[in-house]
């Protein structure tokens, strides 16, 4: 019986959602609509936050020692808290690992962190918001031998936001990759309005601390035809896997409502592609992210062959971390690739 009626059900939407005969088909239990290419929620989301440490939004990650190692922003204490995991599912006790300071006014408040580890060392690159006032956000950045204690590297702003698009308001959400080749530290981060930023750019330096921000910002902004992020995009994962720079991302329908989706590009700053199929993560009715999906966090591990990805979801302005699962190396663009 339930056979029948979950055929009944495909058969029907198919009707109004026409799906390409190379797709695999799905139903998407949590949205109730024919999808292709499942992200699948952990039943048990979400993973971090909630009444004992309030709001946990904004991750960065590294998979290390048969660890997930988990940098990420809390609200209640205006700082930088460090987690860790076997599995991505529970996390041990969080630490402060880099609270503001109030002395220094660009940085009353910090979050929205991002971490990779070169020569032994944990590089940390952190969003400063200034406190009381909340109208400016700015780029910091710390090392540390441990991951745990870190130890600022300049008591200004690394990235500052300017004329233009940046609108002298905001840069944040750092996003950095070392580049071997080129010997330099890349950065796309986010950039425009304090509250939600609007778009997307791109800097370089040999040394992260002195950056020097890419002529043709912004790199990516919303398209403005495509009602799930007409509004604005920002909050990228962005990083190097099988030839291409993968991009996953926080689309904007409008200032509350928000979503995530994947793009490519082969040099990681020109011609992104975006997923035929976006978006991949959208809010669960009546859930805990029944209002906004932000900022997500990929990590692949060849082993299994299954992407992780984890996301703060909204609902009712209280913000947790969730996972997500998908299958497969195979995201999608290859099927709608010319052959």
């Amino acid at each position: 019986m339930k056979r029948v009626f979950l055929f009944c059900i495909v058969a029907a939407l198919s009707i109004f959602y026409p799906i390409q005969a190379q797709n695999k088909l799905t139903v998407n239990a949590d949205q109730g609509v024919v999808t292709t290419k499942q992200w699948n929620k952990y039943a048990n989301n979400p993973v971090l936050g909630g009444v004992e440490l309030g709001t946990c939004f904004d991750i960065a990650m590294l998979h290390e020692d048969g660890k997930y190692k988990m940098w990420f922003s809390w609200r209640p204490k205006d700082a930088l808290a460090y987690t860790e995991s076997t599995d991505g599912i529970s996390w041990s006790e969080p630490v402060i690992v880099l609270a503001p300071l109030k002395e220094h006014e660009w940085e009353g408040g910090i979050n929205r962190p991002a971490i990779l580890k070169k020569d032994g060392i944990y590089h940390l690159w952190y969003t400063g918001q200034d406190r009381p006032h909340n109208k400016r956000s700015y780029i910091g950045y710390a090392t540390s031998t441990d991951g745990i204690h870190f130890e600022r590297k300049s008591d200004k702003p690394v990235l500052t936001a300017e004329k233009g698009w940046e609108k002298e308001l905001t840069v944040m959400c750092p996003n950095v990759e070392w580049d071997a080749k080129s010997k330099l530290f890349k950065m796309w981060y986010s950039g425009g309005e304090t509250h939600e930023p609007n778009a997307l750019g791109y800097a370089t330096s040999p040394d992260g601390l002195v950056w020097t921000k890419y002529k043709n910002n912004p790199i990516f902004s919303c398209d403005k035809n495509t009602k799930w992020e007409q509004h604005k995009v920002a909050g990228a994962h962005i990083f190097k896997h099988g030839g291409w720079y993968l991009m996953f991302y926080i689309g904007y329908e409008n200032e509350h409502l928000a979503r995530i989706g994947i793009a490519r590009s082969k040099d990681g700053i020109t011609n992104w592609e975006r997923l035929p199929t976006n978006p991949i993560i959208s809010p669960t009715k009546d859930g805990w992210d029944s209002e906004a999906c932000y900022k997500p966090f990929v990590i692949y591990n060849k082993a299994e062959k299954k992407w992780r990805l984890w996301y703060n979801g909204r609902n009712h302005q209280f913000e947790r971390i969730g996972l997500v699962f998908f299958d497969g190396e195979d995201l999608g663009f290859n099927e709608y690739e010319d052959k």
